[in-house]
C-alpha cells in the first residue's frame, strides 16, 4: 500500500504541527505532503517552515504563503515577512501551485483552494458547475490532467464529497481548523494495482495552552483572533484598528 499524510494550514501554530507529527510518527508515515499556508496568522512562522522543510516530502504554495512572500502587504503579511529569512521568502514564492499523480491508473490533483486560483474558493456548497470545473486541466497554472480526484485546502473543514463519482476531499487544517478546535489532517492509502483507495481524518489535541502564550508573548497583528479561532474554531475578522 501506498500511504500518504496529507496536512494543510499549519499557519505557523508551532505546537499543533509538533502534534501531528507525533502522530505521524507513532503511525508510521514518513510521506508527508503540505497543500499549503504554512505561514500566516499565527506567531512562530519561522520554526513551522523550518519544520516543512526538514520534513515534508511535497509541498506546494497556499494563499498565505503567496502572501508573505510578497503578492500583498496587509499588516498580517508583514510581521510574518519580518520573521523570515530572504531564502525562506524565496522558497514560499517559488513554491508549485499543485500536483498531479497517478495512483492505481487514477489521476489525483493536489491544490490549494481550487484549480483557478490560489485565491478563488471552492466550497461544500459551491455549484455543481464549480465542483465539476475543479477537476477540469487549467495550463495556467501546470494542471495538465482531467483529474478523477480533488484533494484541497484553504477552507480549513474537512471534507469527503462524490461529484458524480469524483472524490472531493478537503484535508482540513492542522493549524487553524475552523470546524472545531482540534488539529486535522488526511490519511490516503492507494492499493497501486487498482483504483481503490482510503481517506481517514486524523483529529488531536494538542498543548493549545502553549501556543497561546507564544502567540500573547509575540508583537503580531491581530492576537485577539487568532487566539479567538484556537479557543472556538469560529473565523473572527481581521479588520485594521486604530487608536489602540
Amino acid at each position: 500500500m501506498i500511504r500518504l499524510a496529507i496536512l494543510a494550514d499549519l499557519h505557523a501554530n508551532l505546537a499543533a504541527t509538533l502534534a501531528v507529527h507525533a502522530d505521524l510518527q507513532r503511525r508510521g508515515l514518513t510521506d508527508i505532503w503540505i497543500l499549503g499556508d504554512l505561514v500566516g496568522k499565527g506567531p512562530r512562522p519561522r520554526e513551522v517552515l523550518d519544520w516543512a522543510q526538514a520534513h515534508a516530502t511535497r509541498v506546494i504554495q497556499g494563499n498565505w504563503d503567496a502572501r508573505v512572500a510578497g503578492a500583498t502587504h496587509r499588516p498580517q503579511d508583514l510581521w510574518p515577512r519580518s520573521r523570515l529569512t530572504p531564502a525562506q521568502l524565496t522558497y514560499l514564492g517559488e513554491l508549485p501551485y499543485g500536483i498531479e499523480e497517478q495512483f492505481g491508473g487514477a489521476w489525483w490533483r493536489f491544490v490549494h483552494a481550487s484549480s483557478r486560483g490560489l485565491f478563488h474558493r471552492l466550497y461544500p456548497h459551491s455549484s455543481l458547475h464549480d465542483q465539476l470545473e475543479a477537476f477540469a486541466p487549467n495550463a495556467q497554472h501546470g494542471l495538465t490532467r482531467h483529474a478523477d480526484a480533488l484533494v484541497y485546502a484553504d477552507m480549513h473543514e474537512a471534507l469527503l464529497l462524490d461529484v458524480e463519482g469524483r472524490p472531493l476531499i478537503n484535508c482540513g487544517s492542522v493549524g487553524n481548523p475552523l470546524d472545531s478546535t482540534l488539529p486535522c489532517y488526511l490519511i490516503l492509502e492507494f492499493d497501486p494495482h487498482s483504483p481503490n483507495h482510503t481517506a481517514t481524518f486524523v483529529r488531536l489535541t494538542y498543548d493549545r495552552d502553549e501556543e497561546i502564550s507564544a502567540a500573547e508573548a509575540s508583537d503580531m497583528p491581530f492576537t485577539r483572533e487568532y487566539i479567538a479561532e484556537l479557543l472556538t474554531g469560529a473565523y473572527q475578522k481581521r479588520r485594521a484598528r486604530t487608536g489602540e
